[in-house]
């Protein structure tokens, strides 16, 4: 029986590259073909990603054109599977810049699919989209997206029900960490190494029970090929791992790793710096964390890097993320990282180091 066909869209990112390095190690493809408007070459991937990438085909493309969407799908056999991560990913950023990254190529893409009778399309939206609070959300929970980027993937999720002929699964995974991480916990490995140039003390806003649950991008990339082949067309799966993860576990790892001390603000003092303006909060911590972390990179030679300790207002609020990621493990599935370690946050750390993107040095020896 032939291998399946596969299509990334979005693939050179974060998530795209670590599951086309499962999907070539895993050998469980026909053909893998990779859209992206981000070129390999210019990605900053490991140099066993660029390996891969060479073993796959790439289609450079705008996705959001949609003048170009059939000719990313266009091939001499149909593609099995189409899996989305597609999309703008930075935070804070303006409605219409979503809407068009977003909403307009999800829906675009997704009804290509259709045209084309994939015989799966994998939608990978965000966990963001639950109303937040400290009790796990399992996939039925009250939907209130609570940052902009959350609000046009619920929106983008929605309007997938209505394209006829379209067999998806939407995918709704926690805070992604691991190789390659620019915005899941990566920020905040980032200020413990500012805070460590500074000689002070790293307090973060609310309590250490806040929760940032997580998931362990190769396990988003096993899942979203196991959803390809084992997921029921129309639901809707949680990827989150069974650590609980809160900001507690966060600043203890980063205690260790980066020999630094590590708190919290607490709540009510929390609540009292943010009364004013949560934008002039996050604009004072940004003016502090940027010149030391320019001035660090410098310092060993490194002038060009994507990796920044810029803090998202939208990301200072409040907001517990805990998510039940339990529903997908009676599929079949089972995750392999089932809570965040020093050692899987140094692995992190190290695939920029080895690329040239951050200062190995400010790490505890």
């Amino acid at each position: 029986m032939p291998k399946p066909n596969v299509l990334i869209l979005g693939g050179v990112g974060f998530i795209g590259r670590n599951l086309v390095e499962f999907l070539i190690e895993s050998d469980c493809c026909g053909k893998i073909r990779v859209a992206d408007k981000v070129l390999p070459q210019t990605a900053g991937l490991s140099e066993k990603q660029k390996q891969y990438f060479e073993k796959i085909e790439f289609k450079q493309s705008n996705l959001a054109r949609t003048a170009t969407i059939s000719k990313v799908f266009d091939d001499e056999a149909n593609f099995d599977y189409v899996i989305n991560l597609a999309g703008e990913t930075k935070y804070s950023q303006a409605d219409e810049v979503y809407k068009e990254n977003i909403y307009d190529v999800t829906v675009t893409c997704a009804s290509e699919a259709a045209k084309r009778n994939v015989k799966r399309f994998i939608e990978v939206s965000t966990a963001q989209v639950y109303d937040s609070g400290n009790k796990a959300r399992a996939e039925d929970a009250k939907l209130k997206p609570w940052t902009g980027l959350a609000k046009q993937k619920l929106k983008a999720e929605e309007q997938l029900k209505s394209i006829e002929g379209l067999k998806y699964i939407i995918v709704r995974p926690s805070t992604v960490y691991g190789p390659g991480d620019l915005s899941g916990l990566m920020p905040r490995m980032i200020a413990a190494a500012v805070y460590k140039t500074l000689n002070e003390k790293l307090e973060f806003l609310w309590a250490k029970d806040l929760a940032i649950n997580t998931v362990h991008v190769r396990d988003v990339a096993a899942a979203l090929w196991h959803l390809c082949e084992h997921g029921e067309d129309g639901q809707v799966y949680n990827l989150s791992d069974s650590g609980s993860t809160d900001q507690g576990k966060i600043a203890k790892s980063l205690e260790s790793i980066f020999g630094i001390s590590a708190g919290f603000m607490g709540n009510i003092q929390s609540k009292l710096a943010t009364s004013i303006a949560m934008k002039q909060v996050a604009e004072t911590a940004n003016d502090k964390h940027l010149k030391p972390w320019s001035d660090l990179c410098k310092a060993q030679g490194i002038t060009n890097t994507p990796l920044t300790p810029y803090l998202d207002e939208e990301l200072l609020y409040n907001n517990p993320l805990s998510i039940d990621g339990t529903a997908i493990t009676k599929t079949g599935f089972t995750y392999k990282y089932p809570e965040v370690t020093d050692d899987l946050l140094r692995e992190s750390l190290k695939y920029f180091i080895d690329i040239g993107f951050f200062p190995g040095n400010i790490l505890k020896e």
